[in-house]
């Protein structure tokens, strides 16, 4: 939840958008919510992990962009693997169009390195954006956010930090995870999720160079999503109309929930409360691409055995008919 694929934040270019404008008006008493286009189709399965395979092994978090090649790239966390530690690692996929079946696997993208203060087997949900033909990746490795650049989309380098590659965290034992950048006029907004006290919320940072990051507000927890550790998961954030929408995961698998909230604010969806919720949707990580004048979303295979892709359309809905209680 860059490149060409822009998640909505960069255009084909790899430039970043113009500021957002004023929330548009939508004629009547309606605002614009989003509607999952069916049929899906499979882009990737369970990889076969070689002596790291497990009969245990899930599908997780993800991130999805186009190489500066236009190839398409996918790196899935890969959990209850047998790689150590907390069991995690990222595996890579290529696809030529969004809309192809069964992309090519690539092989086993990243691995935690301790020698840089990553946790063993605690890589968590990749993010790749596109910015001016340098390809910046962000993860979590359990307890911080981490950055890698490329110049090709394809292979990364991990930036350091004192010799280490955490940037920040929401706090000890805190899990911060989950990173997601969104490209706000001259600013960048990280989304993250964490669970200092033990209730899951949304986290976000502000930066004007991808390296220097403000501290951190909280802008999403509680109402209905709830507030146990995994009520705030997975953010994703995308701009249409003028407002701001959050995805915000709260259940993986067959009962796969997703909510989206809907803001003036891209700094405030809703604090123990639902004023901003406008959407449920039965699906788990999701990110939104925008090629052109299409809008896809991907989202985990209910069965955590591969991604699936299908197209994603915003239609006008009265105020207040998304909202679940």
């Amino acid at each position: 939840m860059r490149r060409v694929l822009l998640a909505v934040v960069v255009d084909l270019c790899g430039c970043a958008e113009p500021p957002p404008a004023a929330p548009d008006a939508i004629p009547g008493d309606a605002i614009l919510v989003p509607r999952i286009d069916e049929p899906w189709w499979r882009v990737t399965s369970n990889p076969d992990l070689g002596a790291l395979s497990s009969p245990t092994q899930e599908d997780v978090d993800f991130g999805i962009w186009s190489a500066a090649d236009g190839t398409w790239q996918i790196w899935e966390c890969i959990r209850l693997t047998a790689v150590g530690g907390n069991g995690r690692l990222f595996y890579h996929w290529q696809g030529e169009r969004l809309t192809d079946t069964d992309w090519t696997p690539l092989g086993i993208a990243m691995e935690a390195d301790p020698a840089v203060g990553e946790t063993p087997g605690g890589l968590q949900a990749p993010f790749a954006l596109d910015v001016a033909g340098t390809y910046h990746l962000f993860y979590g490795d359990w307890q911080h956010i981490c950055q890698a650049t490329s110049s090709d989309g394809k292979s990364f380098t991990r930036e350091l930090h004192g010799g280490m590659s955490g940037m920040f965290s929401e706090g000890p034992g805190a899990v911060t995870r989950d990173p997601m950048v969104l490209v706000d006029g001259a600013r960048y907004i990280l989304y993250d999720s964490a669970f200092p006290d033990g209730i899951d919320r949304v986290y976000a940072r502000t930066s004007t160079d991808l390296e220097t990051w403000s501290d951190s507000t909280v802008v999403a927890a509680g109402g209905s999503a709830g507030t146990d550790g995994s009520s705030a998961e997975c953010p994703f954030v995308v701009r249409r109309a003028g407002w701001y929408y959050l995805f915000r995961t709260q259940h993986y698998g067959a009962a796969a929930e997703t909510r989206v909230y809907r803001s003036a604010d891209p700094l405030d969806f809703g604090v123990d409360d639902d004023k901003d919720l406008v959407a449920l949707l039965p699906v788990a990580a999701p990110e939104i691409v925008t090629v052109a004048d299409d809008t896809f979303i991907a989202a985990l295979r209910p069965g955590l055995d591969g991604i699936q892709i299908a197209h994603l359309s915003w239609v006008p809905t009265a105020a207040g008919a998304g909202r679940t209680p």
